[in-house]
């Protein structure tokens, strides 16, 4: 009985230390001779990780396609971190620190153009920022400071290249702000005292080359037909919205979405405001009669 004793005293130790080492070993993948996707014995991911589409539940993407890779360390995203449409191009890339956008970024169109490019720290924009057509022409050039206010001249741009706003800005506040037509030729002259518009030293000039009623006609008829109906997270400003008339209605995160005349919940006459992920506006798109007729410039923050 003492031998049994001391055989099951020997066993059980070398058994516990056999499931403590198991626990402890560290789990990876070998991809085309690279190992990566590193889980170390504490349970926390290190090195460089291919998210693929087995591992997130992402409609579009195959089980074997990558949909996001970068670094990790101790299980936060650090350096450069690249994303790719379904298609496998590349959608952004954005500079981490510590799980925390911090850096450089970039994002792009499926086309291959770049949509937007910047730096972003504590959550806000900081430095030069630009954005782009679908056709690589700039649509917005700005300067942010560090506190993440637009600062210095802002410049808007026309899908073909032409000036829509020069804007002179400080700490978030305008001073200045000229317009264009998309012909070249000035529209507005706008001064600005705290940030509030100066009525008395505002200019408004008329168009070179207005348009006739005739060209506004054929401009409608050729205009696309495009449906825009409100999302169910949207809300009235008149607190009540029954799918007629005018309203103003506001997103989730209490920004207006979109502003006109209503019928069957479709937007008939007005304006949609569309944003960007960081709820930065990037465009107005206007509508009459149901047709998209181009877009609006945007107004200055």
């Amino acid at each position: 009985m003492t031998r049994m004793k001391k055989i099951i005293y020997i066993f059980i130790p070398i058994f516990i230390c056999s499931i403590s080492v198991a626990q402890s070993v560290p789990n990876f993948e070998i991809i085309d001779g690279d190992t990566i996707n590193i889980v170390d014995e504490n349970n926390l991911k290190q090195g460089f990780w291919k998210i693929f589409g087995k591992m997130r539940s992402v409609p579009g993407y195959e089980p074997d396609q990558v949909i996001e890779q970068g670094k990790y360390a101790s299980s936060r995203k650090q350096g450069i971190w690249t994303k790719f449409f379904a298609s496998g191009k590349t959608k952004s890339e954005i500079e981490y620190k510590n799980s925390r956008p911090n850096g450089s970024y970039r994002t792009y169109f499926e086309n291959g153009q770049i949509e937007e490019e910047g730096h972003w720290k504590n959550n806000r924009n900081t430095a030069d920022f630009k954005r782009y057509y679908e056709n690589g022409q700039v649509s917005q050039n700005f300067a942010f400071n560090t506190s993440g206010k637009r600062d210095g001249k802002q410049i808007y741009f026309y899908e073909n290249g032409g000036v829509m706003i020069e804007a002179d800005i400080e700490a978030g506040k305008e001073k200045f702000v000229k317009e264009f037509y998309e012909d070249g030729s000035i529209k507005a002259e706008k001064s600005f005292v705290d940030g509030k518009l100066d009525v008395a030293n505002t200019k408004v000039y008329e168009s070179k080359t207005p348009v006739t009623d005739r060209d506004a006609e054929e401009e409608l008829a050729n205009s696309p037909i495009e449906i825009v109906k409100i999302d169910k997270t949207e809300k009235s400003n008149t607190g009540t919205f029954n799918g007629e008339g005018k309203h103003k209605m506001y997103n989730q995160n209490r920004q207006i979405s979109k502003d006109g005349f209503f019928k069957k919940y479709r937007l008939i006459d007005g304006l949609q405001y569309q944003y960007d992920g960081n709820g930065i506006l990037i465009k107005l798109k206007r509508f009459k009669s149901g047709r998209y007729i181009g877009d609006a410039p945007l107004p200055k923050q």
